[in-house]
């Protein structure tokens, strides 16, 4: 299954590795390599919810998550995107900006670094918007026990998640945005409305499904969660939801990690190249561990990966007006992978040791007995 799974990102690397090499000799090929390390080092909690939400969707969703949904991330959200911000930003025309990142990347990159403030306020809220979701939802595992039920009862105010979203960015707009306040205000409003949007997007869609029982609760899936069952793998439009969901939440994670790249390169195709590749490990790491059962058997990777979540949610947020070094983010984001994982073998095994053992079966009784 191994192979199987990342067989096709292996293949893509040695390609692009190798072109790599020959174009731009020896430093182009170390740099290249030196992002795609780095992009999945600082993503791994990415994938392991990614993972919680793939788990849901049919074996062919999968499947264009995995290939699809690779071209979007990489030529979409790596190339694409860069260019189309900087050209609302700036108010450049896309030929302009396209000339500007091929013969003059250092302009290109000022001008990419000068849209961080807004770009933050949209990803940023955007993955608070997951965490404050995930945390203020009822369900039957809890990792952090007391504050988990404690925000949870909180959480039946309707709309709560959204009244601390508005809430925190207010006070983010007012004590890190500065002289971007109007543009960290209407970014973070623009990053909740796509969260609500797609969100409401997935309940609709199930919700004109053909079968009844199909109750996955949006995107994020809180009626499973809630009701600790299994439901029916989401089809047709329902996944089409969830995929769009993947794709913007992926985006969210990506924003700074495109940005942070140009420390190491200023070409954007070396770039697009580099962190391409650690894109498709992600992808191919997520469908793994669906596959795989990693969160079934870990149930606490998923509470880790929201923590870390939020976590980044707030760096994000603090780096507009200070820089955050991205060893800081990734290094935060394995610390709570690597807590959940340990906490989750602690659970395993006290689980297994209170399972009481099957009684002995009596060997029949030997004949004349």
């Amino acid at each position: 299954m191994f192979l199987k799974t990342f067989g096709l990102s292996f293949v893509v690397t040695v390609a692009v590795l190798a072109v790599s090499g020959i174009i731009g000799g020896v430093e182009v090929l170390a740099i290249v390599a030196i992002l795609g390390v780095l992009e999945v080092s600082l993503s791994f909690d990415n994938a392991v919810v990614n993972a919680t939400v793939l788990k849901r969707m049919s074996p062919q969703w999968q499947r264009v998550f995995l290939t699809v949904g690779v071209l979007i991330a990489v030529f979409g959200m790596r190339l694409l995107f860069p260019l189309i911000v900087v050209a609302i930003t700036a108010h450049l025309s896309p030929v302009k900006v396209v000339q500007l990142a091929l013969d003059h990347p250092n302009e290109y990159a000022n001008h990419l670094t000068a849209a961080h403030p807004a770009i933050a306020a949209f990803g940023g809220m955007f993955l608070l918007l997951i965490f404050l979701d995930f945390l203020l939802d009822e369900r039957d595992i809890t990792w952090l026990t007391p504050l988990e039920k404690a925000l949870a009862r909180m959480g039946r105010v309707p709309a709560l998640s959204s009244i601390l979203g508005l809430v925190l960015l207010f006070v983010a707009a007012e004590t890190l945005g500065h002289r971007h306040y109007a543009t960290v205000l209407s970014s973070g409003i623009l990053g909740m409305a796509t969260y609500l949007a797609v969100n409401a997007l997935g309940e609709f869609f199930e919700s004109e499904g053909d079968s009844e029982d199909e109750e996955l609760g949006g995107v994020h899936g809180d009626a499973v969660s809630a009701r600790g069952a299994s439901a029916a793998l989401a089809v047709g439009k329902a996944a089409f939801a969830l995929f769009l969901y993947l794709e913007v939440l992926d985006a969210s994670f990506s924003f700074d990690g495109v940005i942070g790249a140009f420390a190491i390169s200023n070409e954007i195709f070396v770039i697009a190249a580099g962190l391409g590749i650690g894109a498709m490990f992600i992808r191919s790491l997520t469908v793994y561990l669906v596959r795989a059962g990693t969160l079934d058997e870990y149930v606490y990777l998923e509470h880790g990966a929201h923590y870390a979540i939020g976590t980044l949610a707030v760096i994000i947020f603090v780096s507009i007006s200070h820089e955050v070094p991205e060893v800081v983010t990734g290094l935060i984001g394995v610390a709570f992978i690597l807590l959940a994982f340990v906490s989750s073998l602690i659970r395993n095994r006290r689980q297994a040791q209170l399972e009481p053992s099957e009684p002995a079966v009596p060997e029949p009784a030997a004949v004349g007995d």
